[in-house]
């Protein structure tokens, strides 16, 4: 079975280029990306979870096509993205879309809700006025929203209004495919709680597959079938979401639970979590989290641990996995 998405060896670099005129040293780059690899399948959440900085954004704004990989293959539906979208860049907004965490920022503040919902199926799609009518009502009831918000502007309408005008905004392209870059992280915990909710519908509404980018994991435990936890650009561990947080392999994903907050739980950083961070213009020749992990030996610092399957499709990139 085809992968609905699939990603081989995708890396981004940021930096290294010269001056405009040529002159001059190389500016130093930063490998915000290092060789990730994912399958998705079809009606899948994958959960894709990391500190800040880790790469879960970048790697998700590739996907869409909103950044170039500087290597590496992406294929939607069993077609080469790259190859696909310098014929028909229009085709993968079809098929993939994005849901932005700032919800207010990613609406253009000059348009009606109105205008911003008839892109999509204008560029996209080719509608005439009364089809474009017909489905925005389909979108409004989709979700819960109502037809007088069509005439107001973004600034009117409060967080949790305006995700959902974003998640609207994505529907109207009839994607199979939405990547959610920390969706629910700039509302509040009630709002979050209702925006969750209402993906979950969706979901099984119109037959989605999510990719669900977020630094909670308790957000990401109860809405992913698998989690991708990302650091230093790498993806370290990828596991069905259950067995990943009951039984973690990868010592900086047991750090990620226990530095979680937890009611009743005094807010104390576990052992690791306070260590200096690597720096990304000048990495470390072995494992990046070899600094902070506390079974890290010399190999750690010599050799960087490939992704591999330590049982059950449990893959984790470290020489000496918990068990």
């Amino acid at each position: 079975m085809t992968p609905t998405l699939r990603i081989r060896d995708l890396d981004k670099r940021f930096g290294g280029a010269r001056t405009m005129f040529g002159f001059g040293p190389e500016k130093p780059s930063v490998h915000a990306v290092q060789s990730a690899s994912l399958d998705v399948t079809r009606g899948q959440t994958l959960g894709i979870v990391g500190e800040s900085g880790c790469g879960k954004s970048t790697l998700a704004r590739m996907i869409v096509g909103l950044l170039p990989p500087t290597a590496g293959v992406i294929e939607i539906e069993g077609t080469d993205y790259a190859a696909q979208a310098g014929k028909d860049p229009a085709a993968f907004g079809k098929v993939i879309q994005y849901v932005f965490q700032d919800p207010i920022s990613s609406l253009n503040p000059r348009k009606t809700i109105r205008q911003i919902l008839e892109t999509p199926l204008k560029r996209l799609h080719g509608m005439p006025a009364d089809k474009r009518a017909a489905r925005i009502d389909e979108i409004l009831d989709a979700v819960n929203l109502r037809r007088e918000f069509l005439d107001r502007y973004p600034h009117e309408f409060s967080g949790g209004q305006a995700q959902r005008i974003g998640i609207a905004r994505a529907l109207a392209a009839a994607p199979r495919i939405l990547v959610l870059d920390e969706p629910v992280s700039a509302l509040d915990v009630s709002v979050q709680a209702q925006v969750l909710n209402l993906l979950a519908r969706l979901k099984a509404e119109f037959g989605l597959t999510y990719l669900f980018i977020s630094h909670d994991l308790a957000v990401v435990e109860a809405v992913a079938d698998r989690v991708a936890v990302m650091y230093f650009g790498r993806i370290v561990e990828l596991a069905p979401a259950r067995e990943i947080f009951a039984a973690p392999r990868h010592h900086y994903t047991a750090l990620l639970a226990r530095s979680a907050p937890t009611v009743g739980r005094p807010l104390a950083a576990p052992e690791g979590a306070d260590a200096e961070l690597p720096d990304p213009l000048n990495p470390p020749p072995g494992c990046a989290f070899a600094k902070r992990c506390p079974a890290a030996t010399e190999i750690c610092r010599r050799e960087q641990p490939p992704l591999e399957d330590h049982g059950t499709g449990h893959y984790a990139a470290c020489h000496h996995p918990a068990r």
